[in-house]
């Protein structure tokens, strides 16, 4: 039996040790929940993009194990930079949950997949394809640092980012 999803709230109450010096970080909360997994962890794939979306297809054509994706998007409110047939195939491919710095789009359908989606807002402008971005390097959003290979838990309390894999 797979064990139960930990809440963002117990982890800050077991570990204020973590929080104090700084292993464990809460993101500001400026994210709408999307998607029908409300509870998610995994250990952090980052991306940072402008605007452009080819980089964040990329990444979710691959096996997630279990990922997420934390893309900043530079908390762009002109365009989406993730749409529904990305986040089908993130389902598909065994991802946790993508969060975005940025805006996304085909609300509805986002809704509808199994998965943890969080974004700034909505958008109906798609993003440019033109394949700019970086990937695997630490990206600054939501008053926090964020690094490849950290570890992120998300409920409907917040979103924390944490250096090492937690436990209760």
């Amino acid at each position: 039996m797979a064990a139960l999803p930990l809440a963002t709230a117990e982890l800050c109450d077991a570990n204020p040790h973590l929080l104090s010096n700084g292993e464990l970080r809460a993101l500001h909360p400026t994210f709408q929940i999307y998607g029908r997994r409300q509870v998610f962890s995994g250990p952090v794939a980052t991306l940072k993009v402008f605007e452009d979306n080819v980089l964040v297809r990329e990444f979710l054509e691959e096996k997630g194990n279990g990922r997420v994706l934390v893309v900043d998007g530079g908390g762009s409110m002109r365009c989406a930079i993730l749409g529904g047939n990305p986040v089908q195939q993130a389902q598909n491919n065994g991802w946790a949950g993508i969060i975005i710095n940025g805006c996304i789009r085909d609300v509805d359908e986002i809704n509808g997949c199994d998965i943890g989606v969080r974004a700034l807002a909505s958008h109906p402008m798609k993003a440019n394809k033109k394949g700019f971005g970086e990937k695997h390097v630490p990206v600054n959003m939501a008053g926090t640092r964020i690094c490849d290979g950290e570890w992120l838990y998300a409920d409907t309390d917040g979103i924390l980012v944490s250096r090492s894999e937690l436990t209760v």
